[in-house]
């Protein structure tokens, strides 16, 4: 055998990549001093695209499938000098083969909290965390700006700088989303959404697509946590509700009184005044809600004031009359529909029959007798 020969054996001729691992993002064909025959097999798997460099600058993107490398398929390589002993000149370029698939269950978490102003709660701090899930989008893209000259390159070597990447842009979608912040538990999901959105042209200046992105939690201070559950409560409960419980409650808890049968009566009285009590209590609490200035701290409300009309009887003012009284004085006759009244809060004299309260009055009265 030549030495020729052996030189011709040296070369490679089939060109591929089997992934024995789980997180490799690109792997560089290695080639061990050896060099790749024009006219060599490459195969391009599902789930892989093949990258040619030549002289630091890239040649060509190759896509799943079968295919014969020389250098009409080739051009831009065409230029290699050739070797001048007898063979066709071989391919020193290099081929990095980068896996497409989707790598799953990125962890991202926030370090440090989030500052939020909250229309409601004011300034507030938060943290949140999640998972989300990347592939290679734009192969060339991906190896300039990322891989650079790296022979084997894995997600964990790409998840940190993403990381601080979700970190920053998260951080400003929360802001942006304007959900209160008691909403944040019952709209990850939305929230999810609109971070995604925000963080995908992000991703893609890097020539990756982010193909999934979730917001698993978001928690804040006790203090904050109690504070709307306390709130909430208050808005949703039934304050009647509420009272007729605790009257029950305790009338369940008087009865309960060792001393028998007496116990148990003056045990059920006790459960009485105490519903009383909460009942006042919540009648209070009504009473200032809806404003009401003349409602009793306690008791009931004051009678009202009667109605008093003075009367213009043979010119001369009479007067106050109650209603009863007036009814008295229609029916005799010494009030007629043209006799003018007036009571406090009136601007003028009016006649009785003007006046809506009073004209009904005048229907009591029986007719004149027949013949009178």
């Amino acid at each position: 055998m030549s030495i020729w020969d052996k030189l011709k054996g040296e070369l490679i001729d089939i060109v591929e990549w089997l992934d024995p691992t789980n997180d490799t993002m690109v792997h560089r064909f290695e080639r061990y001093n050896n060099e790749i025959k024009n006219g060599a097999k490459m195969t391009v798997r599902e789930s892989q695209i093949a990258v040619f460099v030549d002289q630091g600058q890239i040649a060509d993107v190759f896509t799943p499938g079968m295919y014969t490398l020389s250098t009409e398929n080739l051009p831009i390589l065409a230029t290699l000098k050739g070797w001048k002993h007898g063979f066709e000149s071989p391919f020193k370029s290099e081929i990095y083969f980068i896996n497409t698939k989707n790598f799953t269950d990125l962890k991202w978490g926030t370090k440090n909290p989030i500052m939020l102003n909250d229309d409601r709660y004011g300034l507030l701090e938060i943290r949140s965390f999640g998972t989300y899930a990347i592939k290679v989008k734009d192969g060339g893209k991906f190896i300039k700006e990322i891989v650079g000259t790296d022979g084997s390159f894995t997600v964990d070597e790409v998840d940190g700088q993403l990381r601080s990447i979700v970190v920053t842009r998260f951080t400003d979608a929360v802001g942006e989303a304007r959900i209160p912040v008691e909403g944040f538990a019952g709209n990850v999901n939305e929230l999810s959404e609109f971070a995604h959105k925000q963080l995908t042209p992000e991703f893609e200046e890097y020539g990756i697509e982010l193909t999934k992105f979730l917001v698993e939690n978001v928690s804040m201070p006790e203090e904050v946590k109690k504070e709307i559950f306390e709130l909430s409560r208050l808005e949703r409960i039934d304050l009647d509700k509420l009272a007729k419980i605790k009257a029950a409650k305790a009338m369940e808890k008087a009865a309960e009184n060792p001393g028998g049968a007496a116990g148990a009566g003056m045990g059920i009285g006790m459960g009485f005044v105490m519903a009383n009590q909460v009942g006042g209590m919540f009648n209070q609490q009504t009473q200032q809600a809806t404003g009401n200035p003349q409602a009793p701290a306690g008791g009931p409300p004051p009678l009202p004031t009667a109605v008093a009309y003075f009367a213009g009887i043979n010119g001369q003012q009479a007067g106050p009359f109650d209603m009863n009284t007036l009814q008295q004085m229609i029916t005799s006759g010494q009030i007629t529909g043209e006799t003018l009244l007036w009571k406090q809060g009136m601007a003028g004299w009016i006649k009785a029959a003007e006046i809506a309260e009073v004209s009904g009055l005048f229907g009591s009265v029986p007719p004149p007798l027949p013949g009178a």
